[in-house]
């Protein structure tokens, strides 16, 4: 798989997809749910119902390529929360959810606004 830091956008499918749906079946579902364009260099990915696997579909120069993770034993974090069947997240936080993480929990620092410096 190409370094995540190539795809200049990251589309997360909220619900669960029959992990059977290869490459033709997935590519239906970025079309419906309006993810993006399949030829862009966008990622776009898939979980199960279990939620012990992800798939994740891209276009590479001249074709698609699937890419899958499987757990043995622990769980993806997944949105919950959103109500947009379509959620984006940066190339980082798929990193981070790859590997372990809660990237919904995680929150940056918030942002501060001066007048003056005294």
């Amino acid at each position: 798989m190409k370094s995540l830091k190539e795809f200049t956008k990251v589309f997360i499918h909220r619900d669960p997809v029959d992990m059977r749906k290869q490459i033709n079946g997935l590519s239906i579902l970025v079309e419906s749910a309006r993810m993006g364009s399949l030829m862009e260099p966008h990622l776009f990915v898939f979980m199960g119902r279990k939620r012990d696997s992800i798939k994740i579909l891209y276009f590479d120069r001249s074709g698609f390529a699937l890419w899958q993770k499987r757990l043995e034993e622990a769980k993806f974090i997944w949105p919950r929360k959103h109500t947009e069947s379509v959620v984006q997240i940066s190339s980082d936080q798929l990193a981070w959810l790859l590997d372990g993480y809660d990237v919904w929990k995680m929150k940056p620092f918030e942002n501060l606004f001066y007048e003056r410096v005294s």
